[in-house]
């Protein structure tokens, strides 16, 4: 999704781009201690990303909330994503990909594509500044850069895994790479089609106003797919210039997207892959994006 944006909205106020349930259920409450080492032992973190798509919580139903541990419990609303940082071990793989001291990864509650995660940095004097502020420190803006680099890998394994299937170009590859053993036992790569590149179907960035109060990344799917994408606000948060790559920092000083913190939500509702213009008709573009989905995956 990487639209650009038309109708900016100049007010000064942020808004939101996401509602109020988001931001109040951004943490499922991690599992008692006995049943995380249970999934720990019983999965790494990473298979489960890999695994097949579990069905998606009907957008009406609020998650199961367990009670949480006193230490955890503290992390509530905007500051939600803090409980994920404090720590990642209690949490089950379903939701914590990965984590070390640096960083967790996690698996977006309500994801807004057929993929969609959130890296956590862990720096506590980092933690709590808006992204513009944190992501000036070079050194801390480069530990960030190089492991966002390794997630949209992972997010364009994934969406190969998933998807490659139905694509013609990974079908392609395939059927020559079958070909090719069977009659030679050896293959040359460079007699076989290219397949398809996963990775340019990966966006990555801030948002230029966070819902969240601790600093975060997306890394996501392009494909906007998602029973969670329900409103005009969500779509054009990564179809347009609100979501910021993380390669386009350090910004200057007198870089307009600090000045538009409240624009981009309102704009025009623009296909990320044909271009048609929906106006503010948010069901139309949910509708032609199944289509879009259905064509996208079969490239």
């Amino acid at each position: 999704m990487a639209t650009k944006a038309n109708n900016h909205d100049q007010s000064d106020t942020p808004r939101d781009a996401v509602t109020g349930e988001e931001i109040s259920s951004t943490t499922i409450p991690p599992s008692t201690p006995s049943t995380s080492q249970s999934n720990e032992s019983a999965r790494n973190a990473f298979a489960e990303l890999l695994s097949p798509a579990k069905k998606s919580t009907k957008h009406h139903e609020s998650p199961p909330k367990p009670r949480a541990p006193p230490a955890l419990a503290t992390f509530s609303g905007r500051a939600g994503l803090g409980a994920y940082t404090a720590g990642p071990e209690s949490f089950p793989t379903s939701r914590v990909i990965s984590y070390d001291d640096n960083f967790v990864t996690i698996n977006d509650l309500y994801p807004k594509s057929s993929i969609h995660l959130l890296l956590l940095p862990r720096r506590h004097d980092k933690q709590l500044l808006h992204p513009f502020e944190a992501l000036q420190d070079p050194e801390f803006l480069a530990s960030i850069q190089q492991e966002v680099k390794k997630l949209r890998l992972l997010v364009a394994k994934e969406l190969q895994r998933r998807f490659g299937k139905y694509s013609t170009k990974e079908q392609e590859r395939e059927k020559a790479m079958e070909k090719a053993l069977n009659e030679t036992e050896e293959l040359d790569e460079a007699t076989l089609p290219a397949g398809r590149d996963w990775t340019k179907d990966v966006i990555s960035g801030v948002h230029t106003h966070p819902s969240m109060a601790h600093l975060h990344i997306h890394v996501l799917s392009r494909d906007g797919h998602s029973e969670c994408m329900r409103h005009r606000k969500h779509y054009n948060s990564f179809a347009t210039d609100f979501l910021v790559d993380v390669g386009e920092f350090p910004l200057t000083a007198i870089d307009a997207k600090r000045r538009m913190k409240a624009g981009f939500l309102n704009d025009d509702l623009v296909c990320w892959r044909c271009g048609r213009n929906f106006a503010n008709k948010f069901v139309k573009l949910k509708h032609h994006l199944e289509g879009e989905f259905e064509e996208w995956k079969a490239e």
